[in-house]
């Protein structure tokens, strides 16, 4: 695996779609021993009857669809697969031997799944009482939402994070992105982490419940306490509460945008001398907030003889926050992202993946493996965990409990 803080750290990743692979991944870039129990259909069906989000690795479905499914590739680096029927005893015993050696056993299924498989926490503490198990129920697993079906774009506004996100409040939007699915997937990751350094202290294990809901929440909060003291709260598009002027301008070129944010007197003061505009370079923020149109009017007359990367430069060099608004092949093509080497190439097409935001001392992303092929590590993990002699292996093969394809 890969060299990092966490190698040596044993996790069974049970997880789907989006939050838990998303923070399961980060934990293996950190060098965590990272085994995918996989369903047998979890990766899509034998045959491309659908195209996935995200669509395929090298843009087709090619001899094995369910390997070249790109979102979940993306997300599966620095794993290893054992595809197990969870739904027979064998596969359920089977997973309880391996939960006998391992650290952490994370999964996100709904509150129902797991007890109704036989592997709630009590089972699993009962096997190895030393296990960290993190379970991430949409919302959580009591309370009157327990049983609903939770998906990001449906939980988010929930959460409250739309009440501030929109141009006006008659019509708050969503993000439509599924945003806290990658909050949930960085809160993740410090779970496990603070559930580790905890059973160091206490050499127990520790069941950690997470809800994509309150992760949504917990990114409400400065909006709470505002609304807790009787302030207006409502979406202002744009614009900022403390800076001023802050904003997308349109640039030179074909939808091509530039963002500005100043934070302070002297930023603006240096804004109003670059753009050379006839506005007042000691306007305070509250007149600069009650100017607004007049003042966008102003950096748009300016933004949209210059092209955004050019508009940036000039700003930035004059001491303004600005950056170009950047679309997917601005970000993968952006010299300051290649020259830190963010995006890896990884997988059959080198197709470049995102990196880790994080650098670490003598751990790079030069050891990373790309994403193993379904069941690819069934063999390798039972003999290295288990001890399992080939025979038994095969008998779970030639039974449909270990398996390296989807069923017919």
């Amino acid at each position: 695996m890969a060299e990092g803080p966490l190698r040596g750290i044993r996790i069974l990743d049970l997880t789907h779609v989006w939050a838990g692979p998303l923070g399961t991944r980060i934990l293996a870039d950190l060098g965590a021993e990272m085994v995918k129990i996989e369903a047998p259909y979890g990766r899509g069906p034998q045959k491309a009857v659908y195209t996935p989000i995200g669509g395929w690795i090298g843009g087709e479905a090619g001899d094995e669809p369910w390997n070249n499914n790109a979102i979940f590739v993306k997300l599966a680096r620095n794993s290893r697969s054992v595809c197990i029927n969870l739904k027979s005893e064998p596969g359920r015993a089977t997973l309880l031997k391996l939960v006998e050696v391992a650290d952490v056993i994370i999964e996100n299924f709904s509150a129902r799944a797991m007890p109704s498989l036989g592997l709630d926490y009590d089972t699993l503490k009962s096997t190895n009482p030393r296990i960290i198990y993190v379970t991430m129920p949409g919302y959580g697993s009591y309370g009157p939402y327990r049983d609903w079906v939770a998906f990001g774009p449906s939980v988010e506004p929930m959460s409250g994070i739309t009440n501030v996100t929109g141009y006006d409040k008659e019509q708050p939007y969503n993000t439509a992105m599924a945003l806290i699915d990658p909050i949930e997937a960085v809160s993740l990751t410090a779970a496990v982490v603070t559930a580790l350094r905890q059973r160091e202290r206490t050499d127990k294990g520790a069941r950690v419940e997470m809800s994509l809901h309150e992760a949504g929440v917990s990114y409400s909060g400065p909006w709470l306490i505002e609304h807790q003291l009787g302030g207006d709260i409502e979406p202002i598009g744009n614009r900022h509460p403390q800076m001023a002027p802050h904003g997308v301008y349109r640039c030179l070129g074909d939808d091509e945008w530039l963002a500005v944010a100043c934070r302070d007197d002297g930023e603006w003061a240096s804004l109003c001398a670059t753009i050379g505009d006839d506005l007042d370079p000691l306007a305070d923020l509250e007149r600069r907030r009650s100017d607004g149109v007049i003042i966008d009017t102003a950096i748009t007359a300016w933004t949209v003889t210059r092209t955004k990367t050019n508009a940036a430069e000039e700003l930035q060099a004059a001491g303004v926050s600005a950056g170009a608004v950047n679309t997917t092949p601005d970000m993968t093509s952006d010299p300051q992202v290649r020259h830190r080497g963010y995006f890896v190439p990884l997988g059959p097409f080198d197709t470049p993946m995102p990196g880790s935001p994080m650098k670490l001392n003598r751990s790079s992303s030069s050891d990373w493996t790309p994403c193993p092929k379904l069941g690819a590590d069934n063999a390798s993990i039972l003999k290295e965990w288990l001890d399992y002699p080939d025979a038994e292996i095969r008998g779970l093969e030639q039974a449909g409990v270990l398996l390296n394809k989807p069923p017919t």
